[in-house]
């Protein structure tokens, strides 16, 4: 499928990512209960986090040699890969791996995760909610195969259903070409550039930034505000 598209080889010094700020807190079962009680509590995380089992045996299509170990935020780029919705694929990504989507502007992040969100809530008919959300930037340099100038191929098509089953078929053939992942315009917001790494060891100097809170009051259309 990727034949006659182009491969870029870029150098992105920062990206960002937006990730719940619940995955950035200690554990909130942290520093109670003595040395056995936590060695308890160590392994019943060990045999429920899907990042901890890809990390020791293996998860899904995700092996424990393709993850990073001793590198800042090792944890989060490694859960980005384990972790992967069964019921719900995504554009580049489908059910037994997952993949760290990125954008080259905060807005464009702050867009996509509304857009999903928001769907989220529009099936339970209730628009209430309150998430806050933490930038995590990052770097990459390599090969991409590079979507920006085809803003019609049909994998960026708005509707999932349509979109991100010729999503999932062309990241396969991203990743048997042995190229980092994608590049394309955003579909959520006009003038965006998003990023799919499909390998861990593509992202790079991880760190963390803002954060931005998303609040539904009633309708479809958050309020998004950054956080002092």
């Amino acid at each position: 499928m990727i034949q006659g598209l182009p491969v870029t080889r870029v150098a992105l010094p920062r990206t960002v990512r937006l990730v719940t700020t619940a995955r950035l807190r200690e554990p909130v079962l942290l520093g109670l209960g003595d040395p056995e009680d936590q060695a308890a509590l160590a392994e019943v995380e060990g045999a429920t986090s899907n990042r901890l089992i890809a990390q020791a045996r293996g998860a899904g299509a995700v092996q424990p040699f393709e993850l990073v170990y001793g590198v800042p935020h090792a944890a989060h780029i490694n859960a980005a890969f384990a972790y992967a919705k069964p019921r719900a694929p995504n554009r580049f990504n489908g059910a037994d791996r997952g993949a760290w989507y990125a954008a080259t502007e905060t807005e464009t992040s702050l867009a996509e995760v509304a857009y999903h969100l928001t769907a989220m809530l529009a099936a339970t008919g209730v628009y209430q909610a309150t998430v806050d959300y933490a930038e995590l930037y990052a770097s990459f340099a390599g090969e991409f195969l590079d979507l920006r100038g085809h803003p019609d191929h049909p994998a960026l098509h708005p509707d999932p259903a349509i979109g991100y089953p010729i999503g999932n078929a062309l990241a396969l053939d991203v990743r048997a070409a042995g190229l980092n992942g994608l590049l394309y315009p955003s579909v959520r917001r006009a003038g965006g550039t998003c990023i799919a790494a499909l390998v861990p060891h593509a992202v790079q100097s991880v760190a963390q930034g803002d954060v931005y809170r998303m609040v539904w009051r009633g309708a479809p259309q958050p309020r998004i505000e950054r956080l002092a």
